[in-house]
């Protein structure tokens, strides 16, 4: 009798079952699978997908696809298959951050990402079952936007206590050996241990990589056990269905939210305490300049995932919690468009358009939500005005040009993105 083979979906679902039935499972075998020349061109379609710029050895996507991505997958799968693949270093690239400084990304060869595609397939399922509630990034069916909701509706239920939490360059100082063995407490396959630990070696001795494909899942082992003592002082403090502690993780980014009322102060002060020991463990520093314990009753306010969260009271005399982009979202978003206008001054409103249309496309899909509107109504105005000065300018007159156009009539005649408006909110999954 013949075993029909099963596809890559069906696969992941089976590990996931079984990680989810036997917490104390550890896999084998994995690596036949990884192999497979269905997992390596799913992995290279996932890579194609996020695009992104070639590695240290210079070699594109339209280098492999004048080649042959079969061809490119086959060599590729001989390699993984005889033990002979080694990844190269990675290319570094630094990109300024918010606050002037600037971030290191480690860019993988594509193979090297596809390699980590791969692994990323087959293991995921492993550890997506052990994953805790409140972790949200990076994760299958998984959003900001869920993280964001769930932190409002703590608010909302007057959870105003808050431990705003910042990592001290989390990515660049996670230790490998603490990571392995993490890892290792659910994966039994040798192969894919060595695969992994390959990897790690061609970021430096320490760290994972922003810019390779698996960084995510991994670094979401690595902080899997703070997110279950947070989940655990949730359950051993509830009351029926009312919790007294609520958190968000999105990566390195984290919100915990307690109780608000006196009698729970003690909560907020011991998960302090709890959260520092369980760092230090994974010997992750803490940012005291930037990590804040705050009140919310007292008109504080703290950030999360580029929103302003804050407490405001209704006309009702009711509270409620408001939040919006934060001053750096907005400012970051209109530098970017001022830098097209700059850099396309003698062109055509169409051409600055077809650039500027996706930025705005995109900044307003992700800040879509919650409290916005005032600020999109900002950015609008001020984009009204770029938009007529540089159509003045082309006239070689001054001013904006009120008298020539209207607004709306501006945005329809040029199909400038006008699209500012704000969706309604949905409650986060609990």
């Amino acid at each position: 009798m013949i075993k029909t083979s099963i596809t890559l979906q069906e696969l992941r679902r089976k590990i996931y079952m079984k990680a989810k039935a036997d917490k104390a499972h550890r896999f084998w075998g994995l690596y036949v699978h990884v192999c497979k020349q269905s997992t390596l061109l799913e992995a290279y379609q996932m890579v194609k997908r996020n695009n992104g710029a070639a590695g240290i050895d210079g070699v594109t996507f339209d280098d492999i696809e004048k080649s042959g991505v079969e061809l490119f997958v086959l060599a590729l799968q001989h390699e993984l298959i005889d033990g002979s693949y080694q990844p190269l270093r990675n290319r570094i690239k630094e990109i300024p951050k918010a606050n002037g400084k600037m971030r290191k990304l480690g860019i993988p060869t594509i193979k090297d990402r596809v390699v980590q595609g791969a692994v990323k397939l087959i293991t995921e399922p492993v550890f997506e079952a052990d994953f805790q509630d409140g972790s949200y990034g990076y994760r299958p069916k998984r959003t900001a936007h869920q993280a964001i909701e769930r932190i409002a509706e703590a608010v909302v239920k007057e959870k105003t206590r808050v431990i705003d939490l910042d990592l001290r360059s989390y990515f660049d100082t996670v230790k490998h050996h603490i990571l392995l063995d993490k890892v290792a407490k659910r994966i039994a396959d040798p192969r894919i241990m060595r695969l992994l630990k390959q990897m790690l070696r061609a970021g430096g001795k320490e760290g994972v990589p922003q810019g390779g494909v698996i960084s995510p899942l991994l670094s979401n082992i690595y902080l899997n056990e703070v997110d279950k003592m947070l989940e655990k002082a949730k359950e051993a403090t509830c009351e029926g269905k009312y919790t007294h502690v609520e958190y968000a993780r999105f990566a390195d980014d984290c919100v915990i939210l307690v109780d608000g009322h006196p009698r729970w102060e003690w909560l907020w002060k011991g998960i302090d305490r709890r959260l520092r020991e369980e760092l230090h463990k994974l010997q992750v520093h803490i940012n005291e300049e930037k990590t804040k314990q705050l009140d919310l009753t007292k008109g504080d306010s703290f950030g999360f995932l580029g929103f302003d969260f804050r407490r405001l009271r209704t006309k009702g005399k009711k509270w409620r919690v408001n939040y919006q982009p934060k001053m750096q979202a907005r400012v970051k978003v209109m530098d970017r468009i001022k830098d097209v206008f700059k850099r396309h001054q003698s062109q055509p409103l169409t051409r600055v358009r077809d650039i500027i249309n996706p930025i705005l496309r995109g900044w307003v899909q992700y800040f879509r939500v919650g409290h916005s509107s005032k600020v999109f109504g900002y950015v609008k105005d001020w984009l009204t005005k770029k938009i007529r000065r540089h159509l003045m300018k082309a006239k070689g007159k001054p001013g904006f040009g009120w008298k020539l156009w209207s607004t709306r009539g501006l945005y329809a005649t040029y199909n400038i993105f006008s699209d500012f408006k704000v969706a309604p909110r949905k409650v986060a999954p609990t």
